[in-house]
């Protein structure tokens, strides 16, 4: 039985109460796109650490809200009117939605990736190649860490052009998924500590080194880290929050261990470097994508 999806055209003040009240009144999910998107008035809305905050919505909006079925659909129209949400029904439409495999098609867009000709990155919903030579099966979860995105290649890079890592301990800081904690174990590190502010990417973190035999030593909220300093202390988050984190992160290598950082946008990196000068000697490593790796060793 199909879907039934209500569009409706909106500004970016309606679409915005819109979204709200649809959701009030039974929509299975509600979604808000640039009308304009594919033409030359398209525009880009998202946010970037240090810059103003982006508006909510679109000047020119198309929302769009899903129903289990067209009783449903009406039933939400209606009360759309009811509230004044809606003055008339005038530019509104509903068209049948083909009932998908939702989570399915979430994980179509995820395909593995190879870092270095070397790690193979294989979300867990696919087959890893025949022949890769090291694979890291993966399931984020609700966690930031795919492999896709160019910082996560950017740091998994770093740790290959090391390799092997015996005899080194290493601190993935923020490590979502568990990716970078995992590439590290992998390549031999002696002893891995993992850790997040997020309980999800924890667990998640968890879950992705029980999948792989992997042995973390430590998979925990920051707060909870025992006092250890490393070797290699890999952070991949933002720049905002790895300004304030600079004196943390700095104190979590041991002296003359090293700081891989990114998150970090081209135009942030030197800010960055002279952030963390008190600390340690960050050169810019590689980049990729518009994206920053930073690294060097901290100061003895």
């Amino acid at each position: 039985m199909p879907y039934r999806e209500v569009l409706i055209a909106a500004g970016q003040d309606l679409a915005l109460r819109l979204s709200d009240a649809l959701l009030e009144l039974g929509a299975l999910s509600v979604d808000v796109e640039d009308r304009l998107a594919g033409s030359e008035q398209e525009r880009a809305l998202f946010g970037e650490p240090g810059m103003a905050q982006p508006p909510a919505a679109w000047s020119d909006n198309l929302v769009r809200a899903l129903f289990s079925d067209e009783a449903g659909a009406d039933a939400a129209l209606l009360g759309l009117l009811a509230e004044g949400v809606l003055p008339d029904l005038r530019g509104v439409r509903q068209q049948d939605v083909a009932e998908q495999d939702w989570v399915r098609l979430t994980q179509s867009q995820f395909q593995p990736v190879c870092i270095e000709q070397r790690l193979w990155i294989v979300p867990s919903w696919h087959e890893a190649p025949a022949d890769a030579p090291m694979v890291l099966r993966l399931d984020p979860g609700l966690a930031f860490g795919t492999g896709t995105h160019p910082t996560t290649q950017l740091c998994l890079r770093w740790l290959l052009r090391r390799a092997p890592l015996r005899g080194l301990q290493v601190l993935d800081y923020g490590c979502g998924s568990g990716i970078l904690a995992l590439g590290a174990a992998l390549l031999g590190a002696d002893a891995v500590d993992a850790v997040d502010i997020d309980a999800d990417a924890v667990q998640a973190t968890r879950l992705n080194a029980e999948a792989n035999g992997v042995a973390l030593r430590h998979v925990c909220h920051v707060d909870e880290l025992p006092r250890q300093r490393y070797d290699v202390v890999v952070a991949n988050i933002l720049a905002s929050p790895l300004r304030l984190l600079a004196p943390v992160l700095a104190a979590q290598a041991r002296p003359g261990g090293q700081l891989v950082l990114s998150g970090i946008l081209e135009r942030q990196a030197e800010e960055l470097i002279e952030v963390y000068a008190p600390h340690a000697s960050l050169e810019r490593w590689a980049e990729l994508d518009g994206w920053v790796c930073l690294a060097g060793p901290v100061h003895a």
